[in-house]
């Protein structure tokens, strides 16, 4: 019976081997993926993201701008779609500041005549949108390279991007630490935007993504709910007068889901203006856009005042991926952030970060289709 022994043992090693190899050859699908999405004009290397979360949708996150390049969700047959504008590739994005799915910073939106006092001090930024300060500047945070650590999660994959906006920086005082985290919940992206300042500044970060929830054509047929009581309007340059006025009677009244395309023609320029959110604890409910063809629909929740609803009204023909050129109304933005051009008006929200202090803010855009 001993003569037995060890071939039983060695037979029952290999079939355990076996057993592992067989593992190992066809492993689980990685929910993180990082690849070279090539090399900017100054010679840096940029490195692009996959998460693949566990319902199926997948976004691609590039290290410069931190951009949401691509985000595919089904529609009510299952059909994955890219349902965010941008480019195939990366020299597009040199070339084309379009701000397609990028993290904006130091301050999203406008700041009149690029000028704003602080604690007795002026400071004077770049008139990048003439005569205006708009996103961050001539180099704003769409433009950087950022650093990327994955988040190893099977249930949550994550990139945690950094950067460190040094003092003086297109004009902005103190040393800005960011971190930003984009995390794939379910069919929930999260947004989480973390900064710390060792000298009083405005910060007001922002991503930027374009979104047909159609995959390609005019955005004017989607159908858009936004639960704001009141909006800023704003001059012929696009700053806030300071008032914030009811939407009710108004185009802008999107408390009722209201297809975009039904009044936008009231509305001189297209919709570009950011609306008063209704007050909440935590995360509120701030839109909810539908397209009836595919029945996708998209819910962003934030814990941010305000929301830019922006119809795409510069997009001009001149930016396109692969047959699909982008022309006017192709694609809109729904940006969560503090209001327009806050250094300057006392009565909004204040975005002023202070030494000691922890900026922390979040936003959810929830998908699904029906």
């Amino acid at each position: 019976m001993k003569k037995n022994v060890l071939p039983t043992a060695l037979g029952s090693l290999f079939l355990a081997l076996a057993v592992s190899l067989t593992s190992c050859s066809s492993p689980k699908e990685e929910n993180i993926k990082k690849e070279d999405f090539g090399t900017l004009s100054s010679g840096e290397q940029i490195d692009l993201y996959t998460l693949t979360g566990s319902t199926g949708i997948k976004v691609k996150i590039m290290t410069y701008g931190g951009a949401i390049v691509s985000l595919e969700t089904p529609d009510r047959d299952g059909q994955l779609t890219d349902v965010t504008l941008g480019f195939d590739n990366l020299a597009d994005y040199e070339t084309h500041r379009v701000f397609f799915g990028a993290l904006i910073g130091r301050f999203g939106n406008r700041i009149a005549k690029g000028e704003f006092t602080l604690d007795g001090e002026t400071y004077q930024l770049a008139t990048n949108n003439d005569p205006n300060h708009l996103h961050g500047g001539v180099e704003g945070y769409d433009r950087v390279v950022w650093e990327a650590e994955p988040v190893e999660d099977e249930e949550a994959p994550g990139l945690k991007l950094s950067y460190l906006s040094l003092d003086g920086e297109e004009g902005y005082p103190g040393n800005l630490d960011i971190v930003v985290t984009y995390t794939l919940k379910g069919d929930e992206l999260h947004i989480d935007y973390e900064a710390t300042t060792d000298k009083a500044t405005p910060v007001n970060l922002t991503n930027h993504a374009f979104y047909n929830l159609a995959g390609e054509g005019s955005i004017l047929d989607h159908v858009l709910m936004i639960n704001a009581p009141a909006y800023t309007p704003v001059d012929s340059t696009l700053i806030p007068t300071g008032e914030m006025v009811d939407v009710a009677g108004t185009p802008f009244d999107f408390n009722t889901p209201h297809v975009i395309g039904a009044r936008i023609d009231s509305v001189d320029g297209g919709y570009d203006h950011n609306y008063v959110l209704a007050e909440g604890e935590g995360l509120v409910l701030a839109a909810r856009l539908e397209d009836p063809q595919s029945g996708r629909f998209m819910e962003v929740l934030t814990t941010e005042p305000g929301l830019q609803f922006y119809s795409g009204n510069f997009l001009d023909g001149t930016q396109s991926r692969g047959d699909w050129v982008f022309n006017k109304h192709n694609g809109l933005c729904l940006e969560t952030q503090h209001f327009p051009d806050s250094p300057n008006q006392e009565n909004f929200p204040s975005t002023i970060l202070r030494p000691g202090e922890k900026y922390e803010t979040t936003t959810v855009m929830r998908f699904g289709a029906e």
